[in-house]
Protein backbone atom coordinates (compact mmCIF):
# COMPACT_ATOMS: atom_id res chain seq x y z
CA UNK A 1 0.00 0.00 0.00
CA UNK A 2 2.80 2.41 -0.95
CA UNK A 3 0.56 4.88 -2.76
CA UNK A 4 -1.89 5.48 0.08
CA UNK A 5 -2.05 8.54 2.35
CA UNK A 6 -4.36 8.75 5.38
CA UNK A 7 -5.16 12.06 7.09
CA UNK A 8 -7.55 13.03 9.87
CA UNK A 9 -8.97 16.19 11.37
CA UNK A 10 -9.63 16.87 15.03
CA UNK A 11 -12.93 14.92 15.27
CA UNK A 12 -11.60 11.44 16.12
CA UNK A 13 -7.81 11.06 15.73
CA UNK A 14 -7.73 7.92 17.88
CA UNK A 15 -10.00 6.05 15.44
CA UNK A 16 -7.85 7.21 12.51
CA UNK A 17 -4.74 5.94 14.31
CA UNK A 18 -6.41 2.54 14.87
CA UNK A 19 -7.31 2.29 11.19
CA UNK A 20 -3.73 3.07 10.19
CA UNK A 21 -2.38 0.52 12.68
CA UNK A 22 -4.49 -2.22 11.05
CA UNK A 23 -3.40 -1.11 7.58
CA UNK A 24 0.25 -0.88 8.57
CA UNK A 25 0.59 2.66 7.19
CA UNK A 26 1.47 5.90 8.98
CA UNK A 27 -1.14 8.48 9.86
CA UNK A 28 0.01 11.54 7.94
CA UNK A 29 0.10 14.82 9.88
CA UNK A 30 -2.36 17.68 9.38
CA UNK A 31 -1.89 21.25 10.57
CA UNK A 32 -5.13 23.01 11.50
CA UNK A 33 -4.82 26.68 12.40
CA UNK A 34 -7.17 29.58 12.92
CA UNK A 35 -6.81 33.12 11.59
CA UNK A 36 -7.54 36.21 13.67
CA UNK A 37 -10.96 36.48 12.00
CA UNK A 38 -11.83 32.93 13.23
CA UNK A 39 -11.46 31.29 9.80
CA UNK A 40 -9.85 27.85 9.67
CA UNK A 41 -6.87 26.86 7.56
CA UNK A 42 -5.81 23.26 6.88
CA UNK A 43 -2.46 22.04 5.58
CA UNK A 44 -1.86 18.37 4.70
CA UNK A 45 1.76 17.81 5.71
CA UNK A 46 2.53 14.79 3.51
CA UNK A 47 2.80 14.20 -0.22
CA UNK A 48 -0.55 13.65 -1.98
CA UNK A 49 0.45 13.82 -5.65
CA UNK A 50 -1.18 10.94 -7.56
CA UNK A 51 -1.74 9.08 -4.29
CA UNK A 52 -4.89 7.41 -2.99
CA UNK A 53 -5.90 9.82 -0.20
CA UNK A 54 -8.26 8.83 2.63
CA UNK A 55 -9.63 11.52 4.94
CA UNK A 56 -10.99 10.15 8.24
CA UNK A 57 -13.46 12.51 9.89
CA UNK A 58 -16.80 11.66 11.55
CA UNK A 59 -19.16 14.62 11.83
CA UNK A 60 -19.37 14.88 15.61
CA UNK A 61 -19.88 17.83 17.95
CA UNK A 62 -18.98 20.54 17.22
CA UNK A 63 -20.37 19.35 13.90
CA UNK A 64 -19.95 22.56 11.91
CA UNK A 65 -16.31 22.91 12.98
CA UNK A 66 -15.49 19.36 11.94
CA UNK A 67 -17.45 19.69 8.69
CA UNK A 68 -15.43 22.74 7.63
CA UNK A 69 -12.21 20.93 8.55
CA UNK A 70 -13.26 18.05 6.28
CA UNK A 71 -14.18 20.36 3.40
CA UNK A 72 -10.83 22.13 3.69
CA UNK A 73 -8.96 18.80 3.80
CA UNK A 74 -10.77 17.74 0.60
CA UNK A 75 -9.86 20.99 -1.09
CA UNK A 76 -6.24 20.75 0.06
CA UNK A 77 -5.91 17.20 -1.26
CA UNK A 78 -7.44 18.14 -4.60
CA UNK A 79 -5.12 21.14 -4.88
CA UNK A 80 -2.17 18.85 -4.13
CA UNK A 81 -3.04 16.66 -7.16
CA UNK A 82 -4.30 13.64 -5.23
CA UNK A 83 -5.06 10.68 -7.48
CA UNK A 84 -8.33 9.96 -5.65
CA UNK A 85 -9.93 11.38 -2.51
CA UNK A 86 -12.07 9.12 -0.31
CA UNK A 87 -13.90 10.59 2.68
CA UNK A 88 -14.08 8.05 5.52
CA UNK A 89 -17.04 9.35 7.50
CA UNK A 90 -18.03 6.84 10.21
CA UNK A 91 -20.84 9.11 11.41
CA UNK A 92 -22.78 11.43 9.09
CA UNK A 93 -24.80 13.55 11.49
CA UNK A 94 -26.62 15.43 8.71
CA UNK A 95 -28.14 12.12 7.57
CA UNK A 96 -31.04 12.86 9.94
CA UNK A 97 -31.97 15.82 7.72
CA UNK A 98 -33.18 13.58 4.89
CA UNK A 99 -36.61 14.89 3.92
CA UNK A 100 -38.76 18.01 3.78
CA UNK A 101 -41.30 17.37 6.53
CA UNK A 102 -42.15 21.02 7.22
CA UNK A 103 -42.51 24.14 5.05
CA UNK A 104 -39.40 26.09 4.00
CA UNK A 105 -36.78 23.88 5.62
CA UNK A 106 -33.50 22.71 4.12
CA UNK A 107 -32.55 19.11 3.44
CA UNK A 108 -29.15 19.24 5.11
CA UNK A 109 -28.18 15.66 4.27
CA UNK A 110 -28.28 16.37 0.53
CA UNK A 111 -26.70 19.83 0.81
CA UNK A 112 -23.69 18.63 2.82
CA UNK A 113 -23.25 15.71 0.40
CA UNK A 114 -23.08 18.22 -2.46
CA UNK A 115 -20.56 20.33 -0.53
CA UNK A 116 -18.25 17.35 0.01
CA UNK A 117 -18.32 16.42 -3.67
CA UNK A 118 -17.76 20.03 -4.72
CA UNK A 119 -14.79 20.24 -2.34
CA UNK A 120 -13.15 17.27 -4.05
CA UNK A 121 -14.46 14.01 -2.54
CA UNK A 122 -14.49 11.29 -5.18
CA UNK A 123 -15.78 8.52 -2.95
CA UNK A 124 -17.40 8.18 0.49
CA UNK A 125 -17.04 5.38 3.03
CA UNK A 126 -19.83 5.65 5.60
CA UNK A 127 -21.28 3.51 8.37
CA UNK A 128 -24.93 3.00 9.34
CA UNK A 129 -26.53 5.99 7.67
CA UNK A 130 -29.75 7.09 9.35
CA UNK A 131 -31.97 6.21 6.38
CA UNK A 132 -31.47 4.42 3.04
CA UNK A 133 -32.22 7.45 0.88
CA UNK A 134 -29.16 9.31 2.22
CA UNK A 135 -27.00 6.98 0.15
CA UNK A 136 -28.54 8.52 -2.96
CA UNK A 137 -27.75 12.09 -1.88
CA UNK A 138 -24.14 11.62 -3.01
CA UNK A 139 -23.27 11.91 -6.69
CA UNK A 140 -20.09 9.85 -6.15
CA UNK A 141 -19.77 6.17 -5.15
CA UNK A 142 -20.69 5.39 -1.53
CA UNK A 143 -19.60 2.28 0.36
CA UNK A 144 -22.09 1.91 3.18
CA UNK A 145 -20.95 -0.37 6.02
CA UNK A 146 -22.80 -1.45 9.15
CA UNK A 147 -21.63 -2.57 12.60
CA UNK A 148 -24.07 -5.45 13.08
CA UNK A 149 -21.32 -8.06 12.86
CA UNK A 150 -19.27 -6.34 15.57
CA UNK A 151 -22.33 -6.09 17.81
CA UNK A 152 -23.27 -9.71 17.12
CA UNK A 153 -19.76 -10.91 18.02
CA UNK A 154 -20.09 -9.15 21.37
CA UNK A 155 -23.45 -10.70 22.25
CA UNK A 156 -22.46 -14.20 21.14
CA UNK A 157 -20.56 -14.48 24.41
CA UNK A 158 -23.91 -14.95 26.15
CA UNK A 159 -26.60 -17.58 26.15
CA UNK A 160 -28.89 -16.42 23.36
CA UNK A 161 -31.58 -19.09 23.64
CA UNK A 162 -34.20 -16.71 25.10
CA UNK A 163 -33.27 -13.45 23.37
CA UNK A 164 -35.54 -11.00 21.58
CA UNK A 165 -34.02 -8.12 19.59
CA UNK A 166 -36.26 -5.04 19.82
CA UNK A 167 -36.22 -2.20 17.29
CA UNK A 168 -37.55 1.09 18.73
CA UNK A 169 -39.70 1.63 15.63
CA UNK A 170 -40.81 -0.13 12.47
CA UNK A 171 -38.32 1.91 10.42
CA UNK A 172 -35.41 0.03 11.99
CA UNK A 173 -37.15 -3.37 12.05
CA UNK A 174 -35.32 -4.62 8.94
CA UNK A 175 -31.90 -4.03 10.50
CA UNK A 176 -33.06 -5.52 13.79
CA UNK A 177 -34.27 -8.61 11.93
CA UNK A 178 -30.89 -8.97 10.21
CA UNK A 179 -29.14 -8.71 13.58
CA UNK A 180 -31.55 -11.24 15.10
CA UNK A 181 -30.69 -13.72 12.31
CA UNK A 182 -26.99 -13.29 13.07
CA UNK A 183 -27.42 -14.34 16.68
CA UNK A 184 -30.34 -16.74 16.27
CA UNK A 185 -32.84 -14.59 18.17
CA UNK A 186 -36.43 -13.46 17.82
CA UNK A 187 -37.31 -9.91 16.77
CA UNK A 188 -39.84 -7.32 17.96
CA UNK A 189 -40.50 -3.64 17.24
CA UNK A 190 -42.03 -0.64 18.95
CA UNK A 191 -44.88 1.40 17.50
CA UNK A 192 -43.31 4.87 17.70
CA UNK A 193 -44.69 8.31 16.94
CA UNK A 194 -42.55 11.46 16.98
CA UNK A 195 -44.25 14.82 17.56
CA UNK A 196 -43.17 18.24 16.18
CA UNK A 197 -41.82 19.34 19.57
CA UNK A 198 -39.42 16.35 19.47
CA UNK A 199 -41.49 14.32 21.94
CA UNK A 200 -41.55 10.57 21.37
CA UNK A 201 -44.43 8.22 22.12
CA UNK A 202 -44.29 4.41 21.86
CA UNK A 203 -47.78 2.96 22.26
CA UNK A 204 -46.87 -0.73 22.24
CA UNK A 205 -44.23 -3.33 21.40
CA UNK A 206 -45.06 -5.90 18.73
CA UNK A 207 -43.42 -9.21 19.58
CA UNK A 208 -42.66 -11.71 22.35
CA UNK A 209 -41.07 -9.98 25.36
CA UNK A 210 -42.41 -11.65 28.53
CA UNK A 211 -39.72 -13.55 30.44
CA UNK A 212 -37.13 -13.07 27.69
CA UNK A 213 -33.71 -11.42 27.47
CA UNK A 214 -34.14 -8.21 25.49
CA UNK A 215 -31.56 -6.41 23.35
CA UNK A 216 -32.79 -2.96 22.30
CA UNK A 217 -31.06 -2.14 19.00
CA UNK A 218 -30.95 1.26 17.27
CA UNK A 219 -28.69 3.03 14.79
CA UNK A 220 -27.81 5.82 17.22
CA UNK A 221 -28.60 7.13 20.68
CA UNK A 222 -28.59 10.92 20.97
CA UNK A 223 -30.70 12.21 23.85
CA UNK A 224 -31.94 8.73 24.75
CA UNK A 225 -35.62 9.75 24.84
CA UNK A 226 -36.67 6.94 22.49
CA UNK A 227 -34.92 4.25 24.54
CA UNK A 228 -36.35 5.58 27.80
CA UNK A 229 -39.86 5.63 26.35
CA UNK A 230 -39.38 2.10 25.00
CA UNK A 231 -38.28 0.91 28.44
CA UNK A 232 -41.65 1.88 29.87
CA UNK A 233 -43.45 -0.34 27.34
CA UNK A 234 -40.98 -3.21 27.81
CA UNK A 235 -41.46 -3.18 31.57
CA UNK A 236 -45.17 -3.72 31.09
CA UNK A 237 -44.38 -7.07 29.41
CA UNK A 238 -41.97 -8.29 32.09
CA UNK A 239 -38.67 -9.07 30.31
CA UNK A 240 -36.05 -11.12 32.16
CA UNK A 241 -33.19 -8.72 31.31
CA UNK A 242 -32.58 -5.63 29.16
CA UNK A 243 -29.49 -4.55 27.27
CA UNK A 244 -29.15 -1.60 24.89
CA UNK A 245 -27.01 -1.54 21.74
CA UNK A 246 -26.37 1.00 18.98
CA UNK A 247 -23.79 1.88 16.36
CA UNK A 248 -23.40 5.59 17.11
CA UNK A 249 -23.22 6.44 20.81
CA UNK A 250 -23.72 10.21 20.68
CA UNK A 251 -25.10 10.42 24.24
CA UNK A 252 -26.07 14.10 24.18
CA UNK A 253 -27.72 15.92 27.09
CA UNK A 254 -26.51 13.42 29.74
CA UNK A 255 -28.20 10.54 27.90
CA UNK A 256 -25.56 8.02 28.98
CA UNK A 257 -25.93 9.04 32.62
CA UNK A 258 -29.73 8.75 32.49
CA UNK A 259 -29.63 5.36 30.79
CA UNK A 260 -26.99 4.03 33.18
CA UNK A 261 -29.18 5.04 36.12
CA UNK A 262 -31.96 2.71 34.93
CA UNK A 263 -31.61 -0.32 37.24
CA UNK A 264 -32.99 -2.81 34.71
CA UNK A 265 -30.49 -1.86 31.98
CA UNK A 266 -27.59 -4.26 32.49
CA UNK A 267 -25.36 -3.10 29.65
CA UNK A 268 -25.05 -0.31 27.07
CA UNK A 269 -23.06 -1.27 23.96
CA UNK A 270 -21.93 1.06 21.17
CA UNK A 271 -19.06 1.34 18.70
CA UNK A 272 -16.34 3.96 18.46
CA UNK A 273 -17.67 5.72 15.35
CA UNK A 274 -17.77 8.80 17.58
CA UNK A 275 -15.58 9.45 20.64
CA UNK A 276 -17.13 9.11 24.11
CA UNK A 277 -15.23 11.28 26.62
CA UNK A 278 -13.69 9.24 29.43
CA UNK A 279 -15.25 11.44 32.09
CA UNK A 280 -18.76 10.70 30.76
CA UNK A 281 -18.46 6.90 30.62
CA UNK A 282 -20.15 4.55 33.07
CA UNK A 283 -19.50 1.02 34.30
CA UNK A 284 -22.36 -0.24 32.11
CA UNK A 285 -20.84 1.10 28.87
CA UNK A 286 -19.02 -1.20 26.43
CA UNK A 287 -17.36 0.39 23.38
CA UNK A 288 -16.52 -1.87 20.42
CA UNK A 289 -13.97 -0.87 17.79
CA UNK A 290 -15.04 -0.67 14.16
CA UNK A 291 -11.50 0.26 13.07
CA UNK A 292 -10.81 -3.26 11.66
CA UNK A 293 -13.93 -3.11 9.47
CA UNK A 294 -13.12 0.39 8.22
CA UNK A 295 -9.48 -0.55 7.64
CA UNK A 296 -10.49 -3.62 5.61
CA UNK A 297 -12.87 -1.49 3.54
CA UNK A 298 -10.08 1.05 2.93
CA UNK A 299 -7.73 -1.74 1.85
CA UNK A 300 -10.32 -3.17 -0.56
CA UNK A 301 -11.12 0.25 -2.02
CA UNK A 302 -7.42 0.93 -2.55
CA UNK A 303 -6.81 -2.46 -4.19
CA UNK A 304 -9.96 -2.36 -6.32
CA UNK A 305 -11.55 -5.32 -4.51
CA UNK A 306 -15.20 -5.89 -3.62
CA UNK A 307 -16.42 -4.18 -0.46
CA UNK A 308 -19.80 -5.92 -0.56
CA UNK A 309 -18.21 -9.13 0.78
CA UNK A 310 -17.96 -7.36 4.14
CA UNK A 311 -21.77 -7.41 4.34
CA UNK A 312 -22.06 -11.20 4.33
CA UNK A 313 -23.85 -12.46 7.42
CA UNK A 314 -22.01 -15.13 9.43
CA UNK A 315 -23.74 -18.31 10.57
CA UNK A 316 -26.29 -17.65 13.30
CA UNK A 317 -25.70 -19.23 16.68
CA UNK A 318 -27.67 -22.30 17.62
CA UNK A 319 -29.92 -21.89 20.68
CA UNK A 320 -27.78 -21.88 23.81
CA UNK A 321 -24.52 -21.64 21.83
CA UNK A 322 -22.07 -18.86 22.63
CA UNK A 323 -19.22 -17.55 20.60
CA UNK A 324 -16.79 -20.29 21.67
CA UNK A 325 -19.26 -23.12 22.37
CA UNK A 326 -19.58 -24.68 25.82
CA UNK A 327 -21.92 -23.10 28.37
CA UNK A 328 -21.97 -19.31 27.86
CA UNK A 329 -23.24 -16.98 30.59
CA UNK A 330 -26.90 -16.04 30.49
CA UNK A 331 -27.87 -12.53 29.41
Amino acid sequence: MRDIAVFTGSAHPRLAAEICAYLGVPLSPVRISRFANDCLEVQLQANCRERDVFLVQPLTAPVQEHLVELLLMCDAARGASAGRITVVMPHYSYARSDKKDAPRISIGGRLVADLLVTAGAGRVLAMTLHSPQVHGFFSVPVDHLHALQELAAHFRRYDLSQVTVVAPDLGYAKEAAAFARMIGAQVAAGAKQRFPDDRVSISSVIGDIAGRDVIVLDDEIAKGSTVLELLERLRESGPRSIRVACTHGLFAADALKRLSEQPDILEIVCTNTVPVPAEERSDKLRILSIAPALAEAVRRIHNGESVSALFEEPRSAEPGEGRHGGNPPRL
